[in-house]
């Protein structure tokens, strides 16, 4: 399986380094693993919704 970095998945998804990782570390993105301290995601991996905007949290109650 090819994985990319929180960089990457960064960039790829139009948020920071740092809300990558929040998503990692709350099991939010399926498939990630924590390998020597970096977190490997998936290139398949999509973004997960974003519950603080109005329209993650209508999504997040369906």
């Amino acid at each position: 399986m090819d994985y990319m970095t929180l960089k990457d998945a960064a960039e790829q998804w139009g948020v920071t380094p740092r809300r990558v990782n929040y998503y990692c570390a709350g099991g939010r993105i399926h498939g990630a693993v924590k390998m020597a301290g970096v977190w490997l995601i998936p290139k398949t991996a999509e973004k997960p919704i974003d519950g603080r905007t109005k329209r993650g949290k209508e999504l997040s109650h369906e």
